[in-house]
């Protein structure tokens, strides 16, 4: 996959990530080079997992049809939800199209933890 997952010019651009396996059907991507995130948009797939080094979950990407990345739902600190830097906290980000940088953190629901705790391997706390 491409830096984006995308064609820079009409040029290929070089693979920042691997596939190093599928957790339920969903890719799970490491990068490299450097390259530590996500993609911001995706090549094919409608979502991406990435793992801790211990294999634990850590973020999965969500894209719509166009492949623009539609939520982000992650397990690590979040002092805006646990009001510390030390207790990881399972959340979600919703980005919106017109304005990419608001993306407020917010505890799942009872039903998206119910949706996504398949890919959740390695998280205990659900909150």
């Amino acid at each position: 996959m491409g830096g984006r997952g995308t064609f820079a010019s009409g040029n290929s651009v070089a693979f920042t990530y691997k596939t190093v396996g599928y957790i339920e059907g969903v890719k799970v991507l490491e990068g490299i080079n450097g390259k530590h995130g996500l993609p911001e948009e995706s090549h094919s797939s409608s979502a991406y997992i990435k793992l801790e080094k211990d294999g634990t979950f850590k973020e999965m990407r969500i894209y719509d049809k166009d492949h623009y990345l539609l939520k982000e739902i992650a397990y690590h600190r979040k002092k805006s939800l646990t009001g510390n830097y030390t207790e990881k906290v399972l959340h979600i980000h919703e980005y919106k199209k017109d304005n990419f940088n608001d993306r407020p953190a917010r505890r799942l629901t009872k039903e998206e933890i119910k949706e996504f705790k398949k890919y959740l391997i390695g998280v205990t706390k659900y909150d």
